[in-house]
């Protein structure tokens, strides 16, 4: 099997080189291809996504991305996030998972991720009014509702739907929608959840959930809020999956430019997405589980300093690796 693994900026490669090592201890028969992409792929080729690098993703079973995003290019008219996008849509990737654990807390956000707010259409007006339009189609919402429910069944089987029903057109589809689809999954309860609502519950009691489904816009917000309650975004791992073709497992936290090539960058988060493509990416449960609990022991024993310890990259790499036997 062969995944592509795609460094881009920052500490994206530092990141990515803890992945190697892992990936290589724990699934040897793996064969690691790396490409071009973000700032990086734009620097050398004019392009965020190049030719090369969509045809090498496409070929593979999954897609290990570091992060993107470099200062020079906020402003830019081809920007590093344009090919995260373009990534996303060719591979049909639409279903979000955004995993968040510690303690008692152990939920999964599942999040709409090609449609709504951010795909639709949207413009300048000749009086000045700029608008962004909120649009899905009822099979949009099928698909990504069954997920969750398939999802649900292999955990606790509560799914809590997130919407905004009792104001938007949308959101009443949404509620519609997830609620003829639960029909076909009688053994999952369904609950929907009013998004404010969900948000204030997130921070005062996030063990109630355990698979939360929701639309992108609201999903983007609630699944960083969901990190942030059970440790930040350096623990934030993720999944981009769709119905065929290789999923996009990347680390949620940015390419933190101010300390690249410093040895200092917290690997947890790509290992955790490594976790996530060896379970929903190559099908390999029980080394996923192995590699979660030693990025846990990991996490408590030699923490980077943003968990508050002082290991670097390299030493955090090292204790996750030692757990592994």
């Amino acid at each position: 099997m062969n995944v592509a693994l795609l460094p881009g900026d920052g500490i994206g490669p530092e990141v990515t080189a803890a992945a190697r090592e892992v990936l290589a201890a724990l699934a040897p028969d793996l064969a690691l291809e790396e490409h071009l992409f973000g700032g990086a792929a734009i620097l050398e080729t004019g392009s965020p996504l190049p030719p090369q690098t969509l045809a090498a993703c496409e070929r593979a079973d999954a897609v290990l991305l570091g992060a993107v995003g470099l200062p020079q290019f906020d402003a830019a008219e081809v920007r590093p996030e344009q090919g995260l996008l373009g990534l996303r849509k060719a591979l049909g990737v639409y279903a979000n998972l955004r995993p968040a654990r510690r303690g008692e807390v152990d939920l999964l956000v599942v999040r709409e991720l090609v449609g709504g707010l951010y795909y639709g259409p949207k413009g300048t007006r000749e009086d000045g009014t700029v608008f962004d339009t909120m649009e899905y189609h009822p099979i949009q919402v099928e698909r990504i509702a069954r997920r969750a429910f398939e999802l649900a069944r292999t955990r606790r089987g509560l799914v809590s739907s997130v919407d905004k029903a009792n104001v938007l057109e949308t959101s009443r589809l949404w509620r519609r929608v997830v609620t003829e689809t639960a029909a076909d999954y009688p053994d999952v309860r369904l609950e929907h959840v009013l998004v404010d609502t969900a948000a204030m519950q997130l921070v005062l009691e996030p063990g109630r959930f355990d698979v939360i489904v929701t639309e992108n816009t609201f999903g983007d917000i609630l699944s960083d809020e969901a990190a942030a309650v059970t440790g930040g975004l350096g623990l934030a791992a993720s999944a981009s999956v769709g119905d065929d073709g290789p999923g996009i497992f990347e680390p949620v936290h940015g390419s933190a430019p101010d300390i690249a090539g410093r040895g200092v960058a917290n690997p947890a988060a790509m290992l955790l997405s490594v976790a996530l493509l060896l379970e929903h990416g190559l099908g390999r449960p029980g080394p996923a589980r192995t590699l979660e609990a030693a990025v846990d022991r990991a996490v408590a024993d030699a923490p980077t300093a943003d968990l508050g310890g002082t290991a670097t990259t390299e030493g955090f790499t090292a204790s996750v690796l030692a757990g592994l036997t």
